[in-house]
């Protein structure tokens, strides 16, 4: 006989050999002992926590001439029918591929039989979720009220895609992902019975990776017993499951702790270049890390750790580190994990995170002296709160300096305005440029900067997550018939996007697609705009004043226009000729 899969091979027969679903199996056997059974039942939960399996049992259970407290007797005609499929009064659909009103107007029409050799005839229609919206309402009326010798059970693993009128026509029960010790066990109990040696830390390492899913365990160990020799060892188990072994994890999340970036990218990089799955990496470092929190408030709680080993070097690890710190890592992991999902790329985000990792570590070095290492704790303290006023000065100077109060204080009126602009022009890395965007304000029409300002959330949302990040405190404010000035809320923003060749491009390619106009912009920080534009138009009423300060005659305001301005109020009327 060919072989086949140890999922296939032990799936559960009976109640009790269902895993971690004692809530349901209990509740399914007493109905069936004390003659309750209902006409209908959902089965929901993930994948292979035993849906299907339990319908089936139900089904011989009911049906079994021998069953004892519930339990059927796998021994019968009955039984071994309904283990084979070969008996008809049982019948399994599925109700992704048999999702039409068609084949359950077909269903309606045979209920109304007798089953043949059964006291029941059972249907289990799985993936219910998929039935189409026809099919539902062609099912409610017989899943109301079906003859007495029908019962359905539904099995689905999305229960929210089910109408409200179906649920309420059912008894639901809800299947949990299995525990990790739960899987474990069923695991040691399979390979006992096939006589196969093995590690129990490779079964964890097998159960923590099945997420909770029994079906997904016995594949893992289908895989681990395939590609080993004769005995199921922890380094099978890694090499299959992509995971990391505790050393090297403890040895990369010191490295975090410890500030050193050399290390960690070091151990990074040789993790990744084994082949380890980077969203696998960032699962094993949340549970890591969730473990030291847990050992650093419940020591004794050694059955709750699910990913750590309580060795030596891990209770070291876990004594050093800050709790407060690991919270901003777990933030850190997790946004990191959600961003891997969607990209081609999930290795840069790993490495980018490991990086922010070190830096809310503080990147503080080791001592260089003895001194330093046995420095008192109140001279840490003095020294601390001097750096901390340190600071704080010269938060204060760069601000006296971007206003011009120290140039006023130090030299008169005459020397003030070039010390002014040498202290401005030394705090500020990035000079925007004058001469174009005074062009861009000489030439700047309304109607330009209205059409690039509707489009302005489209071209956000093509852009990649980091390119987006730049735009999202930006806004155009100036255009002409073929530039935009954009202003930036931070200076350090406005210098990353103007020095990207790929990001100015972007950006330009994006704006010329939404409006149908080869724009190109120009980026300045908030408060040299303010600067730039406040000149403009103090040299542009200079020119008006040089020319004998004639203007153009005004057109005569129109009655009606007054009116209305004085309705709604002028900031609300907009003129078009």
């Amino acid at each position: 006989m060919a072989y086949q899969a140890l999922y296939r091979v032990f799936r559960p027969q009976s109640f009790q050999d269902v895993v971690g679903q004692e809530h349901v199996t209990r509740t399914l056997k007493n109905a069936i002992v004390q003659n309750k059974t209902s006409h209908a039942y959902l089965f929901s939960g993930p994948r292979g926590t035993g849906k299907t399996s339990a319908a089936k049992i139900f089904a011989k259970a009911i049906n079994c001439p021998n069953s004892v407290d519930g339990e059927p007797c796998n021994v019968c005609d009955i039984c071994t029918g309904t283990t084979d499929g070969s008996i008809p009064d049982v019948l399994e659909i599925d109700a992704a591929s048999n999702n039409g009103v068609e084949e359950i107007r077909d269903i309606r029409e045979k209920v109304k039989y007798a089953p043949t050799v059964a006291k029941y005839k059972v249907y289990i229609i799985d993936e219910v979720h998929m039935l189409s919206t026809g099919a539902f309402n062609a099912l409610l009326k017989t899943l109301e009220e079906p003859p007495k010798h029908v019962i359905f059970i539904l099995a689905t693993t999305e229960p929210h895609k089910l109408p409200l009128t179906i649920i309420s026509r059912v008894q639901r029960f809800d299947f949990k992902r299995i525990t990790t010790q739960d899987i474990i066990g069923r695991l040691a109990f399979i390979l006992d019975e096939e006589k196969i040696a093995y590690d129990e830390k490779a079964l964890d390492i097998v159960a923590r990776a099945a997420e909770g899913g029994m079906r997904d365990a016995l594949s893992l160990l289908d895989q681990v017993i395939s590609y080993g020799t004769q005995e199921v060892t922890v380094a099978d188990a890694l090499e299959i499951t992509g995971s990391v072994a505790q050393g090297m994890l403890t040895e990369l999340v010191q490295a975090v702790i410890d500030s050193d970036a050399k290390q960690a990218l070091e151990k990074l990089s040789g993790l990744l270049a084994e082949g380890k799955d980077p969203v696998r990496l960032v699962e094993d470092l949340l549970v890591f890390f969730r473990d030291v929190l847990l050992f650093q408030k419940a020591p004794d709680l050694t059955d709750a750790m699910e990913r750590a080993v309580i060795d030596e070097a891990f209770q070291t690890l876990a004594t050093a580190a800050d709790a407060n710190k690991i919270y901003q890592y777990v933030t850190i992991l997790n946004d990191a994990g959600q961003q891997m999902r969607f990209s081609n790329h999930p290795g840069i985000y790993i490495e980018v995170a490991l990086v922010q990792l070190i830096q809310v570590g503080g990147g503080a070095t080791p001592a260089t002296s003895n001194q330093q290492a046995v420095a008192p704790s109140g001279d840490v303290a003095e020294l601390t709160n001097k750096v901390d006023r340190l600071e704080q000065e010269l938060n204060e100077l760069k601000r006296q300096i971007a206003s011009g109060a120290v140039a006023a204080n130090n030299a008169g009126a005459q020397q003030a305005a070039p010390r002014k602009k040498q202290a401005i022009s030394g705090n500020k890395q990035f000079k925007a440029p004058v001469g174009r965007i005074n062009a861009v304000l000489s030439a700047a029409k309304k109607q330009d900067l209205q059409l690039i300002r509707s489009c302005w959330s489209d071209l956000i949302s093509m852009l990649m997550a980091s390119q987006a990040a730049l735009l999202n405190e930006a806004e155009p404010v100036a255009a002409s018939n073929d530039t935009f000035v954009l202003k930036f809320k931070h200076e350090i923003h406005c210098q990353m996007a103007m020095d990207n060749p790929n990001f100015v491009d972007t950006v330009t390619n994006g704006i010329s697609r939404l409006t149908k106009n080869n724009y190109s912009f120009i980026g300045i920080p908030e408060d040299q705009w303010g600067e730039i534009r406040e000149n403009f138009l103090k040299n542009a009423d200079n020119t008006e004043a040089e020319d004998g300060g004639e203007k153009a005659p005004e057109p005569a305001e129109d009655p009606l226009i007054s009116e209305a301005a004085k309705l709604v109020g002028e900031g609300l009327i907009e003129i078009k000729e």
